[in-house]
């Protein structure tokens, strides 16, 4: 990845404009909480706002943002902003006692808190002036925060502000049904020749290899429909130890998926029907960027012990920094692959969830995994990634900085 830029803040108004471009949607009832590393923005953290039993008793949920925030072990200051949208203009009553202490909290924990402000739907204020000569009620109109310089800059950039999680993961992708239906008759076609190779060493690497195609092709390269590749793809996704291998791929190679695939003994010797797959003009195969795995090559077999293992690689932990382009690439890909609807959607919108948690997005995750235990209750890879989320465990590659995904490019200074 190219050196980040610097994106130069020079008000409240354009840390946050920032917030809603780093989060993907503008945020309502949420605390976002920014890490600083002297005068340079670091990490981002939102959280739903607590309840009347929390704000009486704040000094718990202080500590569990404190906690988020040590993650970013650079960081010698912090920002707060309460997207409160209801009953803002009673901040200092209702969220005064939440505001003392995240101060104190993050005071000991090394991370004053240097600014913090209260953001309506209408109008925003700071937080810590109660004085009416400089900051006067109500606040400053919020159109001065969508015409801050930062975010026309941001949207300069191409960056855009969607909406919320919930409203995005339940956007369906334009499309016609005869192609849905088509989609669909494909993935039965291909899924009866599929389920008598499960245990097929060579059609593992078949599957492998459309994948990968899929990933190499060039970013921006326009997603044509194509029935009988995309129902192969999602006929792959059901068979579990195939789309989790698809997940190590991309975020850490061939050899990480291989070594997966051996851990968990998928193949038998008696399985030696000839493998298949859509014809090479169907997913444009041809030379790409290949990624290897530490201590292997992307078409080895992954016997050395360097080779991360599967559940590092799902929890972040392995290997130091994933494949970024790979994963958006995978992103977008399952977004393709999730219309046509069936137990392959929920398998595709896991992977979308997985991928969004690897980011440290877990509001976006959270709604992916929603929606595919709606379509597909029980779905056991979901149900497990929702529980992290739930828990608030954040992924190893979110909460090391020189991991972590960056949705632009820059940092912000």
């Amino acid at each position: 990845m190219t050196p980040p830029e610097h994106l130069t803040i020079r008000s409240p108004e354009d840390v946050l404009g920032f917030i809603p471009h780093s989060l993907g949607y503008w945020p309502s009832a949420s605390l976002v909480a920014m890490t600083l590393q002297g005068k340079r923005l670091g990490a981002t953290l939102r959280l739903d706002l607590p309840g009347p039993d929390v704000l009486a008793q704040p000094a718990a949920f202080a500590r569990t943002v404190c906690t988020y925030l040590e993650a970013d072990r650079n960081a010698d200051g912090s920002l707060l902003a309460l997207f409160t949208n209801n009953g803002w203009l009673a901040g200092p009553d209702r969220y005064g006692s939440l505001l003392g202490g995240l101060q104190w909290a993050l005071a000991g924990a090394g991370m004053p808190v240097r600014d913090a402000w209260y953001v309506g739907s209408e109008y925003w204020r700071d937080a810590l002036c109660a004085d009416p000569a400089c900051c006067p009620f109500p606040g400053r109109p919020v159109q001065e925060i969508r015409d801050s310089t930062l975010n026309a800059e941001m949207v300069y950039r191409g960056s855009s502000v969607g909406p919320a999680p919930q409203e995005q993961a339940a956007a369906v992708l334009p499309g016609s049904s005869l192609h849905f239906a088509a989609v669909r008759e494909a993935e039965e076609a291909w899924l009866a020749q599929l389920d008598l190779r499960r245990g097929s060493r060579p059609q593992f690497d078949a599957v492998l290899e459309v994948w990968a195609a899929l990933l190499n092709r060039p970013p921006g390269e326009p997603w044509l429909p194509e029935a009988e590749r995309d129902g192969f793809l999602r006929a792959t996704l059901l068979v579990p130890r195939w789309r989790d291998a698809v997940l190590m791929m991309a975020a850490a190679g061939r050899a990480a998926a291989e070594a997966g695939a051996a851990q968990f003994a998928i193949f038998r010797d008696e399985c030696r029907l000839e493998p298949v797959a859509p014809p090479a003009e169907a997913f444009g195969a041809g030379p790409g960027r290949e990624a290897a795995a530490p201590g292997g090559t992307p078409n080895s077999r992954a016997t050395e012990t360097g080779v991360p293992r599967y559940g590092d690689v799902l929890m972040g932990i392995q290997p130091a920094a994933p494949d970024w382009e790979r994963l958006d690439a995978l992103d977008l890909i399952f977004q393709q692959l999730a219309p046509s609807g069936g137990k392959a959607a929920a398998a595709s919108l896991t992977g979308r969830g997985w991928i969004a948690w690897c980011r440290g997005r877990g509001s976006f995750s959270a709604a992916y995994l929603a929606q595919a235990l709606d379509l597909e209750p029980g779905y056991r890879l979901a149900e497990l990634l929702l529980e992290l989320v739930h828990r608030g465990t954040v992924c190893g590659w979110a909460a090391r900085k020189e991991a972590a995904w960056q949705k632009f490019g820059p940092d912000a200074a």
